[in-house]
């Protein structure tokens, strides 16, 4: 019999007396009972703040909302709880009410970016879609504070079908991807809806999801949710924890739902002050990810957002932690490390140098351990000139698929794609009377 941790049964306790097992693990009576006052806070985890701090505290919700979910409110260690990296990421913060002259409302861009209602158009060939505002938990250091938590804002099919139009006459789309808010906060049969209308789109080969539901509510991982989306292959998950103790016995669950649901997990991690800027903590944070079949995928500087000033770190820190990620551990466990340009300009790769210098004939490098050494360039190489004139390039440039090879000998007879019954050799003397 499933059974409560102790934090887990007295908060849940604390919501209704006669709380269970199943109620805690399901994902709407998680949403149902969402933490959205201070006073709520306080009761369910027995945190108390000074009056003086709560009246700030309170001034801060009036223009960024509150919303943690029990699960995740659950993992807040309480005797060191202002140092906590899950009650930094998810409860307010006096410092959010400190806007910087560069910080903006909109960092990104986005709206500018933006064709049709709900749709970010700013790579060739991929487009972002925007299908809710809201989140099972508004996370402190969110880059669209603008949005989020806005509850007018739940579309409709129709207010769907704007985006799915201007996909569908936008044939350089070929990788679409579902971001927020939350895209799992739809309802399942939604989900499956559009899902269903975007994979029928010819260009479109790829879909992807970007949700945080692993990390703050890992319930919302059902077996009918896994269902819906493996009808839609080929489709990308990507999640987002920034510290190792998010992934806990339910999360790894949640994950392994997804996995084995054949679906490629990636990690957006953001880099944050007082929450993972030390390179020991990345480095178990991505051990942890490819451990339960997460690749990380990026570390983000954070964003210029209104009120993230206390977040963010210097660059210089982000390229530390790189520096004791590269060569020192597993090279599909190293996220790449970028800044979403401010304006518009989208992201950037920031990376350690390790070209030291370079002349007509050689590459000076380094390696992760400083050792320096030296790379030949090729004595002869015939620089391609690229006169866009393709017909008469000697390159292969038939990029369809290729056919399979076809199977000769002994293979041939062992094909079950194959009806062939025996082998003949060439100028078989028998065979040959037989043409005659």
């Amino acid at each position: 019999m499933e059974i409560f941790n102790g934090t887990q049964q007295a908060l849940a306790n604390r919501i209704k007396s006669d709380s269970t097992i199943s109620n805690w693990k399901d994902w709407q009576w998680q949403l149902k009972n969402s933490i959205r006052t201070i006073g709520q806070f306080e009761k369910l985890t027995g945190i108390r703040f000074p009056a003086k701090e709560k009246e700030k505290l309170n001034e801060t919700l009036e223009k960024f909302p509150l919303s943690i979910t029990p699960y995740y409110a659950s993992l807040i260690s309480k005797d060191n709880y202002k140092n906590d990296p899950v009650f930094r990421q998810s409860f307010a913060n006096v410092h959010e009410l400190t806007v910087l002259d560069n910080e903006l409302k909109d960092p990104l861009s986005e709206e500018s970016d933006s064709p049709v209602e709900g749709i970010t158009h700013r790579y060739p060939d991929r487009v972002l879609f925007h299908v809710s505002n809201i989140c099972a938990m508004y996370c402190r250091h969110c880059t669209r504070k603008r949005k989020v938590g806005d509850i007018d804002f739940v579309p409709s099919k129709e207010q769907l079908r704007k985006g799915i139009d201007y996909i569908k006459n936008t044939p350089q789309v070929r990788d679409v991807l579902l971001s927020g808010g939350d895209p799992l906060m739809l309802p399942d049969s939604q989900i499956d809806w559009l899902l269903s209308e975007l994979t029928a789109i010819p260009h479109v080969e790829i879909v992807r999801i970007g949700t945080r539901m692993p990390v703050v509510l890992p319930y919302r991982i059902t077996d009918e949710l896994v269902s819906i989306l493996k009808k839609y292959q080929p489709l990308w998950i990507n999640t987002h924890f920034n510290h190792p103790r998010e992934i806990t016995a339910s999360a790894k669950e949640a994950l392994r739902r997804l996995a084995d649901g054949g679906f490629p997990l990636g990690n957006q991690t953001v880099l944050l002050a007082d929450v993972n800027d030390c390179p020991r903590i990345m480095k178990k944070l991505v051990h942890k990810l490819v451990a339960n079949r997460v690749r990380p995928y990026y570390l983000y500087q954070c964003d210029l957002s209104e009120g993230l000033s206390h977040f963010r770190t210097p660059i210089g820190k982000g390229i530390e932690i790189m520096e004791s990620l590269i060569g020192h551990t597993t090279g599909f466990a190293v996220p790449t490390y970028v800044i979403d340009a401010p304006g518009g300009g989208g992201k950037i790769p920031v990376m350690p140098n390790y070209i030291i210098s370079w002349s007509t004939n050689k590459v000076v490098l380094r390696n992760y351990e400083g050792v320096i050494t030296t790379y030949k360039e090729p004595d002869h190489y015939d620089n391609k000139f690229c006169d866009r004139n393709c017909a008469s390039c000697n390159l292969e440039l038939n990029l369809e698929e290729s056919d399979e090879i076809q199977s000769l000998g002994i293979e041939k007879l062992l094909s079950d794609d194959n009806d062939s019954i025996s082998l003949i050799p060439e100028d078989n003397e028998r065979y040959n009377r037989r043409e005659e």
